[in-house]
């Protein structure tokens, strides 16, 4: 079992590689090249640099993720094709993508989409909350325990 995060604009990238590394597990982050930094990589972290384009970074971590991986993301679309991969995915604000609840997710994103093209205005994503970053802690803990030996 591999972590993937889609990492540009991730705000849990430290609680994934602090977790992983209690676990033994490898953590994949990718990132575009918009992004690219000299930092020392930390043991047991990959970075993976992608083009700028739209979606690179979620073609290239399906490219790599294997059924029972975890992918870390906000995109309802990258979620969509992890979780017809058999990867489990979890978004940032503590919630697990299931097949029970993506269609309704991809669907709101339709309709804001939507209103936009037309001119409306739509709300932006809430800040991200100490209590949001906590609870995603506990189900990336809970995630491991319960799927770590498949």
């Amino acid at each position: 079992m591999k972590i993937y995060v889609d990492a540009d604009a991730s705000p849990v990238k430290d609680i994934v590689i602090t977790v992983a590394k209690k676990v033994g597990l490898h953590v994949v982050l990718v990132k575009s090249f918009s992004h690219f930094s000299h930092d020392e990589e930390v043991a047991g972290v990959e970075t993976v640099y992608v083009d700028t384009g739209a979606d690179a970074a979620d073609y290239r971590i399906m490219q790599m993720a294997q059924k029972n991986d975890i992918i870390i993301t906000q995109d309802y679309g990258l979620a969509s094709l992890g979780l017809g991969k058999g990867c489990i995915v979890l978004h940032h604000k503590g919630f697990a993508y299931t097949n029970e609840n993506i269609d309704r997710l991809l669907q709101t994103r339709h309709a804001s989409a939507k209103a936009r093209r037309s001119g409306q205005k739509t709300k932006g994503p809430k800040p991200f909350t100490d209590t949001e970053r906590q609870k995603f802690k506990e189900l990336l803990e809970e995630t491991i325990i319960q799927h770590k030996n498949e």
